[in-house]
């Protein structure tokens, strides 16, 4: 699937508050540019990134191969055996020690999901990004809670995956994770934050969309992520990977002291997975030791 760019730049720019339009609107044409070049990637990645996801694309890898790949990089290795000793995905509390039976154990997507949770890291330290940090452990922190949040739904509530909703939760927000490391050299930018909001919340989808499909990406892991702040989605049929994402991010984006039951009854997704405010409120509650244990082997 091919996904929808924005490329109204004169109507985005004008949306933004902003004391400067002329740097808003040199920004905006530069992410339209981009996106209609058809080639995105995300600045700072790791290559190793890029080779993890090429092997796991390749219907003749085996898990040897596989395992080659991820083992040539130690920090990622011990990501993912962490991720494969964590209370959620190890709920019997039995170790393992060894990186192949870890990738057997947790599967491809959740390979992806550590590789992601690494490049990450990596960026955190780039020169680039110095002074960004804050808005950078934000926005990861805020991946991590709609994956941890898409994984417990999907596992409670539906037939959907939960460990492809976790790889879902995650590549949520790359798309402003894109923005953020573009914007490091529009520094201006960072000034006026709802003018940085604005821009942010008109591309980021699109450019999700485009960064997955660039990454070979699975069809219905981009479908759910361009369509995961579609609240008012309403289709028929059995629960989807769409469903999931939409309610992990809309939980996730919940404000302190926000009335969930108003917000939770405007949102078909949650009436298509029939989770009321008080089951809701139940299943966070319930959930909350596989979420912080999900939190933390994330990093």
């Amino acid at each position: 699937m091919q996904p929808q760019l924005n490329t109204d730049t004169g109507r985005v720019a004008a949306m933004v508050p902003s004391a400067d339009q002329d740097i808003a609107f040199s920004f905006v044409r530069e992410l339209a540019s981009e996106l209609s070049g058809g080639k995105v990637e995300l600045p700072g990645f790791p290559h190793i990134v890029m080779r993890v996801q090429r092997v796991l694309s390749d219907p003749n890898a085996d898990l040897s191969r596989i395992v080659r790949v991820i083992g040539g990089e130690p920090v990622l290795a011990t990501q993912l055996m962490r991720l494969a000793n964590s209370a959620a995905l190890n709920p019997g509390a039995l170790p393992v020690s060894d990186l192949r039976s870890a990738v057997a154990r947790v599967g491809l997507d959740v390979v992806r999901s550590a590789t992601i949770a690494f490049a990450v890291r990596q960026l955190r330290g780039a020169t680039a990004l110095r002074g960004l940090e804050a808005q950078l452990g934000d926005l990861w922190k805020r991946s991590v809670q709609v994956a941890s949040l898409s994984f417990v739904i999907a596992r409670r509530q539906t037939g959907v995956a939960a460990d492809t909703a976790l790889l879902c939760g995650l590549l949520q927000g790359v798309g402003r994770l894109y923005i953020l490391t573009r914007a490091s050299g529009h520094r201006s930018l960072f000034h006026d934050a709802t003018a940085y909001r604005a821009i942010e919340q008109a591309w980021h989808l699109s450019i999700a969309a485009a960064l997955l499909e660039n990454w070979s990406m699975a069809d219905e892991i981009v479908q759910a992520v361009q369509e995961s702040e579609n609240y008012e989605r309403d289709v028929r049929g059995p629960v989807t990977l769409v469903d999931v994402l939409v309610a992990g991010t809309l939980l996730a984006d919940l404000d302190e002291g926000e009335d969930l039951r108003q917000r939770l009854g405007k949102a078909r997704p949650l009436q298509r997975l029939q989770i009321a405010p008080l089951a809701c409120e139940a299943l966070l509650e319930e959930s909350a030791q596989e979420i912080a244990a999900l939190r933390e082997a994330l990093g």
